[in-house]
């Protein structure tokens, strides 16, 4: 069990659009995020298996849109 679960939980549960700030993000996962995930952009990569992270958001069926500057980040659904 993945600690990003719950990002896919909540995405799971929507069908549009889900934009959401880091602070709240980090408030739904487990120990919250990273550091890393506010800082590079790489991080919030959408074709990395191999990265938990990456793997929850795909997992429900989307791309993850980071805004580093507005330290909010955009689920957009896969096409």
């Amino acid at each position: 069990m993945s600690k990003f679960n719950a990002v896919r939980d909540l995405l799971q549960n929507s069908t549009d659009v889900v934009e959401i700030s880091m602070q709240d993000l980090s408030n739904v996962v487990l120990g919250g995020l990273p550091r890393s995930a506010s800082n590079w952009e790489a991080w919030w990569s959408n074709n990395d298996d191999t990265h938990t992270q990456s793997r929850s958001w795909g997992d429900a069926g989307y791309d993850a849109h980071p805004d580093l500057s507005k330290k909010t980040v955009r689920f957009v659904p896969r096409t």
